[in-house]
């Protein structure tokens, strides 16, 4: 670990002996752990249940069981995938999983097309063109040893500075109440969101020991409580819900489509960027350095394997989750077992509804007051990798390029609009566009890292 981390962390790990928590192998006990792995799935919840709640309101047709269904199917997926990401399954000189604490669930990327292949071709549709989609992802990782040079730290930095930004929109919109509320905006969810803000960001300044290590759970209860007090939390749902029900594969038939495949393909590409920026962001992070191949390698062939298997599952495709990237960058708590021990509580969550209606009870401005700073975690780790490169000339000009034309034409879709539908696609999202825009900048510009910096 990173010299300067480690002087770093002492003060919080010495005094009370939770050293294991800053290292990425060890065992800590189930009592340090299970607080850890507890924040992990208070952050990821919603974020991971979303993208079914959208398709469910494009597509005609699906009961509440169906939803049910395909929300312990994300569940389920999202644990299994987050303990292979902690522990990978190693397969001759490949393996699936990065070896490192990343957290996975229902990726936001596929959104826009998937409510287009919904709207036409249904759940099964969907779920046959994540099938097929995936291989684009899954050769992706499986080759990146030779295409990791036209993604030097410069390429993910930006990309990690986009995913920030674009993730302190959503953190904003849970803030306020989540999109949609009737009462978006009012000074209650306000209130409610500023309470745990408060909480978090006080607890990390002045606390030590676990105190400060779940500042972010302890943030969350008392905002879940706040909110209850003020009527804001639904106890029926969870009163109501099963104690006990599996989730079973093929629940939806699958179908296929070629345009539909052809459009989960492209986005696949974006998602494995998201993967490998969060991946290193939070290597950056916790240990100073960014990822190695096998770890970036293992990261996306753990997500697409877990988008293909889980569309057998019924789930919607994986990815790293950028907000419990920033929970690791926050709190430096890099230990695989806590990690895999949110994994399992997925997975509880899979075959317990109650548990997940627990969860999903949840406000969305506790959950906005939570992840906004982890959020921003995310944008400053971008910040670090860029910085790291140095800001020669040529590096200087790369940036501005990246952010000028990347970042520009991708918040502003109708730009390309006349462009070709390809052209159009790729550069009409600014996480591709930075990405295409940054990687084309550094081979015409020549990527030029400061001395003593060392590419993996």
């Amino acid at each position: 670990m990173n010299s300067s981390i480690t002087q770093a962390d002492s003060s919080i790990t010495q005094p009370d002996g939770n050293e294991l928590l800053y290292q990425l192998d060890g065992r800590p006990s189930l009592a340090l752990a299970l607080p850890i792995g507890l924040q992990h799935v208070f952050a990821m919840f919603t974020g991971n249940l979303a993208p079914i709640l959208i398709l469910s309101g494009v597509v005609g047709g699906l009961s509440a069981g169906d939803r049910l269904v395909m929300i312990q199917c994300a569940m389920l997926m999202a644990g299994l995938m987050t303990i292979l990401q902690a522990y990978p399954l190693k397969l001759g000189k490949y393996r699936i999983g990065a070896g490192l604490p990343v957290v996975m669930g229902t990726s936001f990327a596929f959104v826009p097309t998937m409510k287009t292949v919904g709207a036409a071709y249904g759940v099964g549709g969907v779920l046959g063109a994540a099938l097929l989609g995936g291989f684009v992802e899954l050769f992706f990782g499986i080759f990146i040893r030779p295409l990791k040079r036209f993604f030097p730290p410069l390429v993910i930095g930006s990309v990690l500075v986009t995913i920030g930004i674009s993730l302190l929109t959503i953190g904003a919109n849970y803030f306020a109440g989540g999109v949609g509320a009737k009462d978006f905006g009012s000074w209650q969810n306000l209130l409610v969101g500023f309470v745990v803000f408060a909480v978090i960001t006080l607890l990390n300044r002045f606390a030590k020991g676990m105190l400060k290590t779940v500042a972010i759970l302890i943030g969350i209860a008392v905002g879940y409580a706040l909110a209850a007090v003020m009527g804001k939390v639904d106890f029926s749902i969870i009163a109501a819900a099963p104690w006990v029900d599996l989730p079973v594969p093929f629940h939806f038939s699958l179908t296929f489509h070629t345009d539909a495949i052809v459009s989960f393909a492209a986005v696949y590409i974006i998602v494995a960027l998201e993967t490998m920026g969060n991946t290193a962001g939070i290597t950056m992070a916790t240990m100073g350095r960014d990822t190695t191949p096998e770890e970036t390698s293992g990261s996306i062939v753990a997500a697409a394997v877990g988008a293909q298997v889980g569309a057998l599952f019924n789930s919607l495709p994986m990815a790293a989750f950028g907000q419990n990237a920033g929970i690791v960058s926050m709190t430096r708590v890099i230990n695989r077992y806590c990690i895999a021990t949110a994994g399992v509580i997925m997975v509880l969550a899979a075959f317990c509804p109650k548990i997940g209606t627990v969860f999903s009870s949840l406000p969305a401005s506790v959950l906005g007051g939570a992840v906004i700073t982890v959020f921003a975690m995310i944008f400053l780790n971008g910040i670090k990798m860029i910085a790291k490169e140095g800001f020669c000339e040529a590096n200087c000009l790369i940036i501005a390029v990246t952010f000028g034309l990347g970042y520009g034409l991708g918040t502003v879709p109708a730009a390309t609009s006349g462009l070709s539908p390809v052209v159009h696609f790729l550069l009409g999202e600014p996480i591709t566009a930075v990405c295409i825009v940054s990687v084309l900048a550094c081979l015409l510009f020549g990527n030029k890292p400061q001395p003593g910096v060392s590419h993996h």
